[in-house]
């Protein structure tokens, strides 16, 4: 019976995505053990440390799908790792080949070089679904770059701004996570093959032969020396997934702010039902921004496990924080495959309403372009003088509920340097965007260049 969500049959597709769990499902693990013996036993074969019939016979024999779950688990109960119970399994499968298994290794390096094979194809997952949100957000800047919304500093119209601008600042982001994943995939796919200590002492003079070997056959980065206790190789990899379900958590947050009744400018792709109350009709729930919020929370914990693991990485075999790993990497790529998995459907359907946004523009009586008719009178009557001026109309026009224009009109020292028609143009908040524009250019220009 399922104990988390991540395993629920109700839960599991909220909180994770069907490819990730695949990846980190027992049959999957069990199946990297059993590819990396076999390499292991290929390379060797060939180098002339164990015969190669036998290498050949193990290659032939070994059977992922046909190792007991249920004995290996009686195994791993008992020896405390699992790599003894699946050797054991592959001996009977490969008959006399068998006691050629598991040459020269430690239970770690087998798990560790598992592991990296997991990895490995999560983050090919990852960076599948950055790219298709990147592709969306990139249709929502340019689409949007004409769509006048107000900017918000600490909660409050500040000035005006484009929806485009806004998605172009999600989708920088986005796209900064897809360099970084290209530039962390070296330092975190190197295998890993040591021996009992890490010096690879029981195979002689061929060690280093057979770890490199060893990393062709894998396609693995080499690293110089193991990293049995050099974990940040992971760490770094969990830490990148808490940068991107971070920005993933910014973005749903202002989703959600932007789907407030009060504020009615964005909304989740229609659903019928998405989002509805068991009581209230009228709902209409932010439900996918929700989900993706309490991954990034989820994540962000076990990136500290990781570093908790990587800290406490004693001399050359860490007694306990490596169990850690086993705990928060695989949870952290099933929340981050879920949050990616709500995150591209929100970014590939989020309805933008450009009407709503122009009358919440409107809603200060023209307040929020304040600091355009300062700067323009400023430049007539000096920045100080300006200000005091501007100020004394905005508090009138809060104090009285009327239009900054109309307070505009009745200060004698805007109106003596300043005409009708420069007042309305500075008061139309599409008329102070600044360099918006050409800021969404650069962004999907860097898009591009990324591919």
């Amino acid at each position: 019976m399922p104990a988390t969500v991540f395993d629920s049959s109700i839960f599991r597709d909220a909180f994770g995505s069907e490819g990730m769990r695949a990846v980190f499902s027992d049959e999957a693990l069990v199946a990297r053990y059993v590819e990396v013996e076999v390499a292991l036993a290929k390379v060797q074969g060939a180098l002339g440390l164990i015969p190669a019939d036998a290498a050949a016979a193990i290659a032939k024999g070994a059977d992922a799908s046909k190792i007991d779950l249920g004995k290996l688990k009686t195994e791993t109960d008992l020896v405390g790792y699992p790599i003894v119970g699946v050797v054991h399994q592959m001996q009977k499968q490969c008959g006399d080949a068998g006691r050629y298994l598991h040459w020269g290794a430690t239970t770690q390096d087998i798990m560790d070089m598992a592991t990296v094979l997991q990895v490995r194809a999560a983050l090919d997952l990852v960076e599948a679904d950055l790219r298709q949100i990147a592709i969306d957000l990139a249709k929502l800047a340019d689409t949007h770059r004409g769509t006048v919304m107000a900017g918000r500093t600490h909660l409050q119209h500040a000035l005006p701004t484009t929806f485009g601008l806004k998605a172009a600042v999600w989708l920088s982001m986005i796209d900064r996570h897809r360099q970084r994943l290209e530039q962390l995939r070296p330092r975190v796919l190197m295998g890993q093959f040591g021996g009992a200590a890490g010096t690879l002492a029981s195979l002689k003079d061929k060690g280093l032969a057979v770890h490199d070997g060893l990393m062709t056959e894998l396609k693995l980065e080499t690293p110089c020396v193991p990293w049995h206790v050099a974990r940040d190789g992971l760490a770094e990899a969990v830490a990148f997934l808490g940068l991107v379900t971070g920005t993933l958590g910014k973005i749903a947050l202002d989703v959600m702010l932007l789907m407030q009744t009060e504020v009615g400018e964005a909304f989740e792709p229609f659903m019928p039902g998405r989002g509805s109350s068991s009581t209230m009709p009228q709902k209409r729930n932010p439900i996918s921004a929700e989900l993706i919020v309490a991954a990034a929370r989820s994540v962000r914990q076990d990136v500290g496990l990781m570093l908790d693991s990587l800290a406490g990485a004693d001399h050359e075999r860490a007694t306990g924080p490596w169990h850690l790993e086993w705990i928060a990497l695989p949870r952290a790529f099933i929340a981050t495959g879920g949050a990616l998995h709500q995150a591209k459907f929100l970014a590939g359907g989020l309805i933008v309403d450009g009407a709503r946004m122009r009358r919440n523009l409107d809603m200060t009586g023209g307040l929020i372009v304040a600091e355009a008719v300062m700067m323009a009178l400023a430049e007539k009557i000096g920045r100080g003088p300006a200000h005091d001026c501007v100020y004394s109309a905005c508090r009138k026009a809060l104090e009285g509920g009327t239009m900054l224009l109309d307070e505009l009109r009745r200060e004698p020292k805007v109106t003596a340097v300043l005409d009708d028609a420069a007042l309305q143009k500075l008061v139309d908040p599409a008329q102070y965007l600044g360099t918006a524009d050409a800021m969404i250019d650069r962004v999907l220009a860097a898009h591009r260049a990324i591919g």
